[in-house]
């Protein structure tokens, strides 16, 4: 459990880059301003891909976690 209030889980286990990154904007579309996104991954490139992601569209990623074979990551949709 997070010390977030999330408003959607995305499961992207299994899938490999761009695919989280793709599914994460998509999801992103489903909530509000405000929000928080919870995206688990389990490919280790997605640890780079989401920040490099959340600078280049302004979301904040608020947290990312490593948790060995699982990637866990939170971000907040800002508009």
């Amino acid at each position: 459990m997070s010390e977030f209030n999330v408003k959607k889980t995305l499961d992207t286990s299994g899938l490999s880059c761009p695919l989280p990154v793709v599914k994460t904007k998509k999801a992103l579309k489903d909530i509000e301003v405000g929000d928080i996104l919870e995206m688990i991954s389990t490919d280790a490139g997605s640890i780079p891909d989401m920040e490099a992601w959340a600078r280049q569209t302004g979301h904040e990623l608020l947290q990312s976690n490593d948790e060995g074979k699982t990637f866990r990551f939170f971000i907040k949709k800002t508009h």
